[in-house]
């Protein structure tokens, strides 16, 4: 591990706020313009969405809408925001699957700005459970996406991953599909599309800095699946931060966009310096477990069709295809169809046919 990487691991873990005894990091907000604008977040309750939610209201909004069906995180944020101005923010326990509740979201707050965050996210959880990806990663953002549309929603960004290139997981293909579908509606609405795409949020919920810690507190080894993985990895403050940029640009050059994060990090080399930066001792063990189902041994951030372009902020690029060549035709029919009684593998094969 050389100097450099180091540096920028430790920076990574800093920034990440999971080492500190209040679980936050210290980097300032930046404040945006948002006085127009109704925002609806899904997934509100997440890594991601709570995070974008704290950042906009060091802003000036005009009305923000938090949505998640997980009961327990949604309450939690309302516990957390409740000595901001409860008349500029509405808390929503809703199932984006829905078409009646997601109906009923756009028809009555008529949101103007929409991050769309909600998802699932576990690889392994997903290859057992592929009915509910193709449900909630495809489908109900199909919906949000149409719903946007036919409601003239000025801005809708879609938050993806690095697991959509080149997808060879349930989750990667999920979101590689919903891409697709928003780089279409893209070229033809009036409805602003963007699609942000980056690698794992260090120390989000599930994540494997989290996951270290607890071992190390208990004075467990450390479990990574491999001596040479290596993942791309941006704290949530620093994606939040460009998402929101992002939201503020007058035109979108393009729908696609990716982050500056550096370069992919080894988990070895995570796991060795935590260790020897946090750990009580350097007794900790390292545990080679394997690569769980779906999981990849390395992640790109762009395919081979694409590439990278500059954008004037040098933590944002542009991914645009080579040659200009023309997004995928997307039509779900089949899997409007899918059932939670066909199985997982079944179900794996009818999106690698829309890869």
């Amino acid at each position: 591990m050389t100097q450099t990487t180091q540096i920028h691991i430790k920076q990574l873990i800093e920034n990440s706020g999971v080492m500190h005894s209040n679980g936050n990091s210290k980097q300032p907000f930046e404040q945006f313009d948002f006085s127009n604008e109704t925002i609806l977040i899904t997934g509100a309750a997440g890594s991601i969405g709570s995070e974008l939610a704290r950042h906009i209201l060091v802003c000036d909004y005009k009305k923000m809408i938090l949505i998640d069906i997980a009961e327990s995180p949604l309450y939690n944020l309302i516990k957390e925001f409740e000595n901001e101005d409860s008349n500029k923010i509405e808390y929503l326990l809703l199932n984006i699957n829905e078409i009646e509740s997601a109906e009923f979201l756009f028809e009555t707050y008529k949101p103007t700005l929409v991050f769309h965050a909600a998802a699932y996210k576990h690889v392994p959880l997903m290859e057992s459970h592929p009915y509910e990806a193709v449900k909630t990663n495809i489908l109900a953002t199909k919906l949000l996406a149409d719903l946007a549309i036919k409601y003239d929603v000025r801005k809708f960004i879609f938050i993806s991953t690095d697991k959509a290139v080149n997808p060879i997981s349930v989750m990667g293909m999920s979101k590689h599909i919903a891409e697709n579908y928003i780089k279409k509606l893209a070229i033809k609405s009036n409805t602003q599309f963007a699609i942000t795409r980056f690698g794992n949020i260090i120390g989000s919920s599930g994540s494997v800095l989290p996951l270290f810690k607890k071992q190390i507190d208990a004075g467990l080894p450390l479990t990574i699946t491999s001596k040479t993985v290596a993942r791309y990895f941006i704290d949530k403050h620093k994606a939040c931060n460009l998402i929101l940029k992002i939201a503020t640009f007058d035109e979108l050059e393009g729908s696609l966009f990716t982050f500056n994060m550096g370069e992919p990090v080894k988990l070895m080399d995570l796991a060795k310096c935590l260790i020897n930066n946090y750990a009580n001792n350097n007794s900790v063990k390292i545990k080679i477990t394997g690569l769980r189902p779906g999981e990849k041994h390395d992640e790109d951030i762009i395919s081979e069709d694409e590439l990278l372009v500059a954008t004037p902020d040098k933590d944002i690029l542009l991914v645009i295809q080579k040659n200009n060549k023309k997004p995928k035709e997307v039509d779900l029919s089949s899997l409007l169809n899918i059932t939670p009684y066909q199985s997982p593998l079944e179900i794996k094969n009818i999106l690698i046919n829309h890869i």
